[in-house]
C-alpha cells in the first residue's frame, strides 16, 4: 500500500508550524499507524532529514501517549481504539492522510506532533487521589461494595488521560477526564471521605488551566478510546453542586 502523508511540522513551541508532504510506499496492510511513522522516519534519517517527532510508549492502547489527530479524528478512524491500535488497512491504498497534534490551547505543541499534556497531571495533583491511609491490600470482600458501584467505578477508571476528549471538544473542555477521575473514586468507600474537596479542587484547577466549558455535544464520548460515558459528567456536576451547597 502507498500513502501520501500531510504531517504538521513545528520546530519548537515558539516556531511557526506548517504541513509538509511525504510519501510512504510498500506498506503492509497489517502495519500499525505508528509502525508506518517509524518506517517514514527511517527513510528520513537515511536521507539526512529530521525525523518526525511523535509520542508513543506501550503501543498496546494502555498509556494514551499516541495522541494524534488523523484526518480530523482523535486517534484516527477507529472506535474505542488509540492511534497505536489503528492499522493501515483502515485506509484506502493511495489515500492522502492528514496528521496533526492535539489542537487545544491547554495542550501547547512542543515539537511536530508532540504536545504538552501536563495540564492533566496538574488536575490530578489538585485532587485525583485519596490522601487517607487505606492500609495494605485488604482481604477480599472485607469492605462491601455493590456490584453496580464497583463496575461503574472500574469503567470510569479505564480513562487513560490521553487528552482526546479535550482535543475533540469544540470548547476544549476537560470535563470527561475530570468526571472519570472523580467518578472512579466517588463510587468507592475510600473515595467518599474527600469527595466534596476533590470535586471542587479538580474543577477549579481545570478552569484555571484554561479548559473550556462543557456543552454536552457528546463529541468527547464518541472519540474516547476507552468509551467513557458522559454520564460521569452528570455525576461530577452533582458532586460539585453538593459540595458547594455544603459550603
Amino acid at each position: 500500500m502507498n500513502f501520501t502523508l500531510k504531517i504538521w511540522r513545528q520546530k519548537d513551541a515558539k516556531s511557526k508550524g506548517e504541513f509538509k508532504t511525504y510519501k510512504v510506499e510498500n506498506i503492509s496492510a497489517d502495519t500499525s499507524f505508528l509502525e508506518m511513522l517509524d518506517i517514514l522516519n527511517n527513510d528520513l534519517i537515511h536521507k539526512n532529514e529530521e525525523p518526525v517527532a511523535f509520542d508513543h510508549d506501550c503501543r498496546e492502547g494502555i498509556c494514551g501517549m499516541c495522541s494524534l489527530h488523523i484526518d480530523g479524528l482523535a486517534h484516527g478512524p477507529g472506535q474505542a481504539a488509540t492511534t497505536c491500535q489503528i492499522y493501515m488497512r483502515k485506509f484506502k491504498d493511495g489515500a492522502t492522510i492528514t496528521i496533526e497534534p492535539w489542537r487545544s490551547a491547554a495542550f501547547p505543541v512542543i515539537k511536530d506532533l508532540v504536545v504538552d499534556r501536563s495540564a492533566y497531571d496538574k488536575i490530578l495533583q489538585a485532587g485525583g487521589y485519596t490522601s487517607v491511609r487505606t492500609g495494605s491490600v485488604p482481604d477480599a470482600h472485607c469492605m462491601p461494595v455493590s456490584q453496580a458501584d464497583a463496575e461503574e467505578s472500574m469503567d470510569a477508571a479505564a480513562c487513560i488521560g490521553c487528552g482526546a476528549c479535550a482535543a475533540t471538544c469544540k470548547n476544549g473542555s476537560a470535563m470527561l477526564f475530570v468526571a472519570a477521575r472523580v467518578s472512579s473514586l466517588a463510587k468507592l468507600p475510600q473515595g467518599r471521605v474527600e469527595g466534596a474537596r476533590r470535586a471542587k479542587a479538580m474543577v477549579a484547577k481545570m478552569d484555571a488551566l484554561g479548559f473550556g466549558n462543557c456543552t454536552n455535544t457528546g463529541a468527547c464520548q464518541s472519540e474516547c478510546p476507552k468509551s467513557i460515558s458522559i454520564a460521569h459528567i452528570a455525576r461530577l456536576n452533582r458532586e460539585f453542586l453538593a459540595a458547594k451547597l455544603e459550603d
